[in-house]
């Protein structure tokens, strides 16, 4: 089922959601081979050459003792992006550049998934309802 790929019409839909957890981004470190773990209740898992990164709700990486960048709020976009949609990430980045707010994204096959730091997440808020007014 494909996902919606104008920028308009993203934009109007796109119905954030403010997740009520602190968030982290945490690190697993390998040896160097493709390391063979998982960690319950991760919200993404990604393996790149230094180890695993895993995001996860801090309370989750806490119990699983990993060490974590803490501090960050996920909102989520409602609307069902297709992967070859062109200017939804770019445009909401553009936004929160313009007030000071730094955005990590994640994108999987339906929704995007937005990372902003936990002291920021009203007014990121208000930024993904301004560019909802298109």
């Amino acid at each position: 089922m494909a996902g919606l790929t104008d920028l308009n019409d993203l934009l109007r839909g796109m119905v954030p959601e403010l997740h009520d957890a602190p968030y982290g981004f945490g690190l697993m470190r390998s040896d160097g081979g493709a390391p063979n773990v998982w960690v319950p209740h991760a919200f993404a898992m990604m393996i790149e050459a230094e180890g695993v990164t895993v995001v996860a709700t801090e309370a989750v990486l806490l119990a699983q003792g990993i060490d974590h960048q803490a501090g960050w709020a996920r909102i989520s976009l409602k609307v069902h992006s297709d992967l070859q949609a062109v200017g939804l990430t770019a445009a909401i980045s553009t936004a929160l550049t313009a007030q000071g707010i730094s955005a990590n994204v994640i994108a999987g096959y339906h929704h995007d998934h937005f990372f902003v730091q936990w002291a920021r997440r009203f007014d990121a808020m208000q930024v993904f309802a301004g560019l909802a007014d298109v």
